[in-house]
């Protein structure tokens, strides 16, 4: 199970009001792309499921359950990596299981699964500073999964790689997530990502944060980027995307 609903959630920072009447849910299973202007509360919504924040209004359910306080059922994938530069890959991976005082064997028995499920098989002795950004990632991805999640929170995991490097690992990401079904919720500012990665894209206002509007990404996978079918979804968020950022540099 891994079903995240967000429920008419606000969020304010001082007077600052960050989130709005914001709706909608995550399916089990789901790979769902949230998109965005600047400062349209992306992040902030991950916060929230992560239990990092609380929302002054409104609820967040996991599995029917109430999120309050640190949400221990969620793994969270970073742009910045933040791998631990003293540990390996091996033991960054295990950092999770060792934490929930897994016994050792099992504990270097996920690890393996998950460098093999990531491909970074004969890197497991390497540390982050000897490691290329799009293995960095890998190494995040199966730190995250390691945990064994109902929900993995990804905040522009891709963001800080090169255009083809990006697209690699958009590709391993879904291979990885087709193995392991776990519920997806990726922030992006790419509508190509979002189009290419999710079974449905959520595309926020300007600020305060509230659902524009939410579009269905019914086509088979693995996709074609530049199919008519892929770019006519891309037109549409595009179009909703568009009007947003206009608004948002206009308030600048």
């Amino acid at each position: 199970m891994g079903r995240l609903i967000l429920d008419s959630v606000t969020k304010k920072f001082n007077s600052f009001l960050a989130l709005e009447n914001v709706s909608f849910e995550v399916a089990d299973g789901e790979f769902v792309c949230l998109l965005g202007p600047s400062g349209c509360g992306k992040t902030t919504i991950l916060r929230l499921a992560a239990g990092l924040e609380a929302p002054i209004g409104g609820n967040l359910f996991l599995d029917g359950k109430k999120i309050e306080g640190v949400n221990k059922e969620c793994g969270f994938v970073f742009q910045e990596y933040a791998l631990f530069p003293w540990r390996t890959v091996k033991e960054n991976i295990e950092f999770g299981p060792q934490a929930k005082g897994l016994h050792k064997n099992e504990c270097d028995r996920i690890s393996k699964h998950y460098i093999d499920l990531v491909g970074l098989n004969g890197f497991e002795n390497h540390y982050p500073k000897e490691l290329s950004g799009g293995m960095k990632q890998r190494v995040g991805i199966a730190r995250a999964y390691a945990n064994s999640p109902k929900l993995l929170l990804m905040d522009e995991p891709f963001g800080a790689l090169d255009a083809q490097t990006r697209n690699l690992m958009q590709g391993e990401l879904l291979r990885i997530w087709e193995k392991e079904h776990i519920s997806v919720l990726f922030v992006t500012h790419s509508v190509d990502e979002a189009v290419f990665l999710g079974d449905k894209v959520v595309v926020m206002s300007a600020r305060p944060g509230k659902i524009k509007e939410i579009f269905d990404v019914n086509l088979p996978r693995p996709r074609i980027r530049t199919s008519l079918e892929a770019n006519i979804i891309r037109d549409k968020v595009l179009k909703s995307l568009g009007m947003e950022i206009k608004l948002a540099m206009k308030e600048k």
